[in-house]
């Protein structure tokens, strides 16, 4: 099987953990819904772990990297690290005050929390 990406470069990357709680999901959630609004767009972070070269190179060509993990632990912003890349917008869950659980019903609140913080870092940093 060839090892292609499928995945365009894009100017805004977005890479949340997906992990298996409530805040991980909440995180990968809010990559999703930035993703349909046009903030940015949503990118593998597994493919990234993987050294998969494709995403790797399309990660390369992106202007801004924004990392969204659920809780302390910061997979998606070791994953980024670990392959070389500089994180320009980073957030973590918890630190909005969800706590972790493991709950997947969702509050949609929770997850509105995280995309108007980044909607609103990522228009500052283009001057919008």
């Amino acid at each position: 099987m060839e090892e292609k990406c499928l995945c365009e470069p894009s100017e805004i990357l977005i890479f949340p953990c997906s992990g298996g709680s409530n805040v991980g999901q909440i995180a990968n959630q809010a990559g999703v819904k930035l993703t349909q609004e046009g903030t940015g767009r949503l990118f593998c972070l597994a493919g990234i772990g993987g050294h998969v070269s494709g995403m790797i190179e399309s990660t390369k060509a992106g202007k801004i990297i924004v990392a969204i993990d659920g809780c302390p632990v910061a997979c998606a912003k070791k994953t980024l690290e670990h392959a070389g890349f500089h994180i320009d917008e980073y957030v973590e869950v918890m630190e909005l005050g969800i706590e972790k659980n493991h709950d997947f019903n969702l509050n949609q609140a929770d997850v509105q929390k995280v995309v108007n913080l980044l909607t609103s870092r990522i228009a500052e940093r283009r001057g919008s």
